[in-house]
C-alpha cells in the first residue's frame, strides 16, 4: 500500500510566487497529422511503448500532484485520441474530487467518434485546434487530408454536453492570417471560444521567425476592422488567453505568448507520456518520475521531489526569449533528433 499525506490547502510556490495548481499530461507522442510549425519532418523515432506510462501509472502520479495543489489537468499529446480506450482515464481522474478541471486537447481527426463518450466519461471541458476551413490549405498545413473529420468532430462535439467548447487557431502570416475573421465566425456557429495564438519559436517551429509572427495587436487590429471596437475582459486568472468581447456578446481570446508572456502568472507543468516532468514549455531538461515510481518508491518520496523541484523553479522562458530581442528557433533539428523530448508532440503544447 501506497503511503499518503494530508493535501495541502494552498498549492506549493515557487521562487517567484507561482502556484503548482495545473498539469497538462502527454498521454502519447504520436500524431496522425504532421503540422509543419509542430512536426518538422515525415518520420520520427518515436518513445519505446515499454516506456509509457499505464493509465494505472499517470493515475496515481496525478495523486501525488493533487496533494501538493494541482487542481487542473488537461490531456494532450501527440494526438491524444490516439490512446486507445482514453475514455477510461479520464473516467479514471474524473473520480478524483480534488481536480476541479478536466480537459482535452485534441486536433479533431477521431472526435466525431469520441466525443460523446469523453462526455459520458467526465471530460469538462475540449479543445480542437483548428488553423484553417480551407481543405486545400489543411493539406498544406498538416501535410495530411481530414479537414471534414475536423469539422465532423466538431459537430459531434457542439452536443456532447461539455461545459465550455475552444476552439485554437495558431496564426502565421502569409499562411492562415486572412481566416480570422472566418474562423471567429464559424466559431460563433459552434457556440465555441476562439483563441488566436501568436506563432511561438519552441521545439518543432524549426522555420519559426518573427516577421511570420501575426501579433496580438494586429489580429485587434483585424477583428475591428470587421466588428468595430471590442471590449477587453479585465480577469484575474493565470489563463493563458486575455479576453475580448465583441458587441454582440461574443467572446474571443488571444495567447500573445510570443509579443506578451505571462511567465509571471504561469502555474502549468508538463508529464510526458513516459514520465519525463518539464517546469516550462521552453525548459530543456526534465525531471524523470517513471523511475522513482516503477521502482516502487513511496508516495511521500515523489511528493518531495515534486516539492523540492517546484519550490526551486526559476523559469521564464518566453519572457527570456523576448528580451535576447535577435531571436532565432529555439531548438535546431539536429538537436530534435538527438533528443525527441524536445518535440512538442512529445511533452504537449
Amino acid at each position: 500500500m501506497h503511503e499518503t499525506r494530508a493535501p495541502v490547502t494552498i498549492p506549493i510556490p515557487d521562487t517567484l510566487g507561482r502556484p503548482l495548481a495545473s498539469l497538462r499530461i502527454s498521454v502519447t507522442d504520436r500524431c496522425n497529422l504532421r503540422c509543419a510549425y509542430c512536426m518538422p519532418e515525415e518520420e520520427y523515432g518515436w518513445l519505446p511503448r515499454a516506456d509509457i506510462l499505464s493509465f494505472e501509472e499517470l493515475a496515481r502520479l496525478v495523486d501525488v500532484f493533487v496533494l501538493l495543489g494541482v487542481t487542473k489537468v488537461r490531456l494532450t499529446g501527440g494526438e491524444p485520441l490516439l490512446r486507445r480506450d482514453l475514455a477510461a482515464l479520464v473516467a479514471m481522474l474524473a473520480r478524483k474530487p480534488s481536480i476541479e478541471d478536466l480537459a482535452l486537447t485534441t486536433n479533431g481527426i477521431l472526435l466525431a467518434d469520441s466525443a460523446a463518450d469523453l462526455a459520458r466519461a467526465g471530460l469538462m471541458r475540449l479543445t480542437v485546434s483548428l488553423d484553417t476551413l480551407r481543405p486545400e490549405r489543411f493539406v498544406e498545413l498538416t501535410r495530411r487530408t481530414g479537414l471534414h473529420q475536423v469539422l465532423a468532430g466538431l459537430d459531434a462535439a457542439a452536443p456532447a454536453g461539455f461545459r465550455k467548447l475552444k476552439l485554437d487557431t495558431v496564426v502565421m502570416r502569409g499562411v492562415n492570417d486572412d481566416e480570422i475573421v472566418p474562423l471567429l465566425e464559424y466559431a460563433k456557429r459552434q457556440g465555441a471560444e476562439i483563441r488566436f495564438i501568436e506563432y511561438m519559436d519552441v521545439a518543432g517551429a524549426t522555420r519559426w521567425s518573427m516577421d511570420r509572427v501575426v501579433t496580438r495587436a494586429q489580429i485587434l487590429d483585424c477583428i475591428e476592422a470587421a466588428y468595430g471596437p471590442v471590449h477587453a475582459l479585465h480577469e484575474e486568472t493565470s489563463a493563458p488567453a486575455e479576453r475580448f468581447m465583441l458587441a454582440d456578446g461574443t467572446v474571443f481570446g488571444i495567447i500573445a505568448s510570443t509579443t506578451a508572456p505571462f511567465c509571471h502568472a504561469c502555474d502549468r507543468s508538463r508529464l510526458t507520456a513516459d514520465g519525463l516532468w518539464y517546469t516550462c514549455l521552453y525548459a530543456t531538461h526534465g525531471t524523470d518520475l517513471r523511475a522513482p515510481l516503477r521502482r516502487g518508491d513511496s508516495t511521500e518520496q515523489i511528493a518531495e521531489l515534486l516539492e523540492h523541484t517546484w519550490r526551486a523553479r526559476t523559469d521564464r522562458g518566453a519572457e527570456e526569449r523576448l528580451a535576447r530581442g535577435q531571436r532565432q528557433p529555439l531548438v535546431q533539428i539536429t538537436d530534435l533528433r538527438r533528443d525527441p523530448h524536445l518535440e512538442m508532440h512529445t511533452r504537449g503544447g
